[in-house]
């Protein structure tokens, strides 16, 4: 691997490792349907603002998300549709892997 594939392998992975955490996934899920303020995602997700400060910094970090300052109020949106592409790929999966467990529980 050259220097060029290992900086875009390292990017790469820095989004994959920004997605790879349950609640950056639920705030992602919630931006998918509309933007929203850091404390509308604070209390949605139940923890403290710096706790989802954090998490929205790892996003923004690695552009999968984009904030924008209005007034007193941070709001965020989704900076990288093709996440939600993504996430339908990895939901049919699921589905279509329970599917298959059930089938085999029921041949059993």
């Amino acid at each position: 691997m050259n220097i060029k594939q290992q900086a875009f392998y390292e990017a790469r992975a820095k989004i994959f490792k920004a997605l790879a955490h349950p609640t950056r996934l639920f705030i992602l899920d919630e931006l998918m349907k509309q933007e929203r303020c850091v404390n509308e995602l604070t209390q949605m997700v139940g923890a403290d603002t710096s706790t989802v400060s954090k998490h929205l910094s790892i996003l923004k970090n690695a552009r999968v998300v984009q904030d924008e300052k209005r007034g007193a109020q941070v709001y965020y949106h989704i900076k990288m549709p093709c996440t939600v592409n993504f996430f339908h790929c990895v939901e049919d999966a699921l589905q279509t892997d329970i599917r298959e467990r059930m089938n085999s529980i029921i041949k059993d």
